[in-house]
């Protein structure tokens, strides 16, 4: 079988079908472009053919590039793979160019044969730039379809003539919002929007009821037209060149330039936008490819698209029967527990939210209603769609209502007494086979897993606030922990469609044990005299969504120092004693008052409405600051090495089985740096045998806690990567 088909109807219209072989979604590899490049050739040589509709086979149109397809350009010029890009690339250029000009007699631009893009569901990638390329498009009135062109969150941007045709065809302001920030939206919003040309029921017989009856100016793309001109202005054009100004200073205030794709596009653009359409078609190509080169681009498509899809997809799940969740208890109706009830909810879960108090519970499930309230409003969400979901949540203080659950979530107050004695009492209620999982950002599970009469049934299911936001859930194994339980925390957060990672217990298992030391390096520099502004703002031009300070201002001070005051409790004099200039600034400040945003007062300061303002002056009495500030690479350094280093001990400790969940965990988690694909892909990037280096740097000028962790050192000295040693398993390693 092929990717694609053709079929030649009697009324002189060809139909092209794409339908990968065995794939739920179609992909494009480089053969299937060839083939279709094959079929395109033999219609237009076809003088029965009068034009072409091109469709899928399944319910959605495509889902983008097959990636091993630019792995096997690389390849494909021996030693030098940027030639076999460029090359590989300009051959798709060729292929998509041939159905735009569709025969077409280049001096009179007439006498070619239209071809129209029938699409029946979601479009992403190439799988939306092959549709720019046709005559026109009409998608199907699905409302779960989605359009766009999303490569920039995966490190990229789109290649395939997808950024020179929706910049010629919006103008660079209108397509900014789909190239830059890679926004996929329904059909509607597209034809709204000048992407897509038509939305109806039945896109395969419209487009065939358009094709025999289109005429030549039909089927002329507006830039191969005399006398075009860019929408908004080409960038000599005074309105063009206020637009390139600013979306320059768009691109560079969120990115801070840590991102090489974002960058990259913005010269593709602006170069392009200067020549004819086909030489911009090569300057796309180029800039494509040095992105392709760059490091930052293979780190970024391996950890968020091919390491999350895996353990999306149960890469590490045991082997257990299905264990998707039919009813749900969630004990505890805070903000914590309203968000998990909502998102399963939303996913079709029957779900028990209860609380001590009736009035706490249905609060909870207001946090539902409030949520789809604001769904309603923006168009997202249906008033049938709210009714559906409200009506899967029962809120309540009567724990026999949990008799027939098959999960739990505990998400009660971070005590483990309290967590005990709910522990002790749903069990007394809950089916014999039902999973018991706590949701805790701190504590260990096997100590809480004490309190049960079924350990192997009890787990860390650990979600990150807001829970509708957040992407990442981390799944913590205690010690008796059993691989159905586990199968169970896994199945169940596909349902609710969000990445799962899975480590074994210690306290703060993975995603905190690294977060901690970035907030007290950060604080630590303060009290060392550094500039607040400079720790902040090093963070963010390294590419982290927010600098410590202003991290710890949002999660709020006092819990910094609950945290502080547990851990030292727990470790006595192991505790170690350079923390104490953080926790005595920490210290102060809470006593001040100073809890953060949510008391309006913290390292900074803020309006009546919580909106930050500055950095508090009083910082400065507590910590006298330096007359010559360090250097803006070593505050980087400083604040990357704390969190990198405790990722590599927790992958030497048994924390961390698999680097996979260390990386995308690390992004989804807390925004560690998505440019480099995650701290292993960083370390890799930089190399083991300097980081190595550094870290001895760094342990000499600032203490122990940048101390060369032994696995480092030793892959250091043999010049080991992480992904090369451990390779994309670490657990099978």
């Amino acid at each position: 079988m092929t990717d694609f088909t053709m079929k030649k109807e009697s009324d002189g219209v060809a139909i092209i079908t794409w339908d990968c072989p065995g794939k739920s979604m179609n992909v494009m590899s480089t053969e299937a472009l060839m083939h279709l490049d094959g079929l395109i050739d033999e219609a237009l040589a076809d003088e029965a053919v009068k034009g072409i509709v091109i469709t899928s086979g399944k319910k959605d149109f495509a889902g983008g590039m097959d990636l091993n397809a630019l792995a096997d350009m690389k390849t494909s010029a021996g030693d030098n793979p940027a030639e076999g890009l460029f090359n590989g690339i300009m051959q798709m250029h060729g292929a998509l160019r041939k159905i735009e000009r569709a025969g077409m007699d280049p001096k009179t631009n007439k006498g070619g044969k239209p071809i129209a893009a029938a699409l029946p569901g979601t479009a992403a990638g190439i799988g939306l730039e092959l549709p720019l390329a046709t005559h026109r498009i009409f998608v199907a009135d699905n409302p779960k379809a989605k359009l766009g062109l999303p490569e920039i969150l995966v490190g990229i941007f789109p290649g395939a003539g997808g950024t020179t045709r929706l910049v010629r065809k919006l103008g660079v302001m209108g397509a900014s919002q789909y190239l830059l920030q890679g926004q996929m939206v329904a059909p509607a919003k597209a034809k709204a929007a000048g992407i897509i040309d038509e939305v109806v029921a039945d896109p395969v017989a419209a487009a065939r009821a358009w094709v025999l009856s289109a005429t030549d100016a039909d089927i002329l793309k507006p830039w191969d037209a005399k006398g075009y001109k860019m929408p908004g202005g080409a960038p000599y054009h005074p309105a063009g060149f206020q637009t390139m100004v600013g979306a320059n200073a768009m691109v560079n205030g969120q990115t801070q330039g840590a991102f090489p794709a974002a960058k990259a596009l913005l010269s593709a653009v602006y170069e392009g936008a200067l020549v004819p359409f086909d030489t911009a078609l090569k300057i796309e190509a180029r800039w494509f490819t040095h992105v392709l080169m760059n490091p930052s681009s293979a780190a970024m498509i391996r950890s968020l698209f091919l390491n999350k899809e895996a353990l999306e997809k149960g890469a590490n799940r045991p082997e257990a029967p299905d264990q998707r969740v039919k009813k749900l208890g969630v004990m505890g109706a805070g903000m914590m527990g309203a968000g998990i009830a909502l998102v399963s909810a939303l996913a079709g879960i029957e779900v028990v939210l209860i609380d001590q108090k009736q009035e706490a519970a249905d609060k909870g499930k207001s946090y539902s209603e409030a949520y789809l309230d604001k769904g309603i409003s923006r168009k997202k969400i249906t008033a049938e769609k709210k009714e559906a979901v409200l009506g899967l949540i029962t809120a309540t203080t009567d724990y026999d209502a949990l008799k027939d659950a098959d999960l739990i979530i505990e998400a009660v107050f971070e005590d483990p007494a309290i967590k005990a004695e709910v522990t002790k009492n749903v069990e007394a209620v809950i089916p014999a086979d039902c999973i018991y999982a706590s949701n805790t950002s701190t504590l260990p599970i096997t100590a809480l897993a004490g309190a049960s009469s079924r350990p192997e049934q009890f787990i860390g299911i650990h979600f990150f606030s807001p829970v509708e936001k957040m992407a990442l859930v981390e799944i913590i194994k205690g010690k008796d922990t059993g691989p159905r339980a586990v199968a169970k925390a896994l199945d169940y957060v596909r349902q609710i469609r969000k990445t799962p990672i899975v480590v074994n217990d210690e306290r703060f298992f993975y995603a905190n044990r690294c977060i901690i030391p970035y907030l007290n390096e950060g604080a630590r520099m303060v009290t060392e005299g550094v500039a607040p502004a400079l720790v902040d703002n090093a963070a963010r031009l390294l590419g982290m969504p927010v600098g410590p300070l202003q991290l710890m201002d949002e999660t709020s001070l006092d819990l910094g120092v609950k945290i502080a005051k547990a851990t030292k409790a727990a470790m006595g004099d192991a505790y170690p004693a350079d923390a104490k200039p953080v926790d005595d600034l920490m210290f102060a400040m809470v006593d001040a008052g100073r809890l953060g945003r949510k008391s309006k007062a913290g390292f900074f300061n803020y309006d009546e409405k919580g909106k930050r303002l500055n950095y508090w002056e009083g910082l400065a009495d507590h910590c006298p600051r330096l007359d010559e500030q360090p250097d803006l690479i070593e505050v980087q350094h400083r604040l990357m090495f704390a969190q990198v280093l405790e990722a590599v001990r927790a992958l030497e400790e048994g924390v961390l089985e698999d680097i996979r969940e260390g990386d995308v965990g690390a992004i989804l988690g807390w925004g560690f740096a998505p440019w480099s694909g995650g701290p292993f892909s960083w370390l890799d990037i930089i190399g083991t045998p300097y980081a190595a280096e550094r870290c001895d740097a760094l342990a000499e000028k600032f203490g122990p806690r940048f101390t060369c962790p032994d696995l480092l050192r030793e892959m250091a000295g043999k010049a080991q990567s992480f992904y090369g040693r451990f390779g994309s398993n670490v657990a099978a390693a």
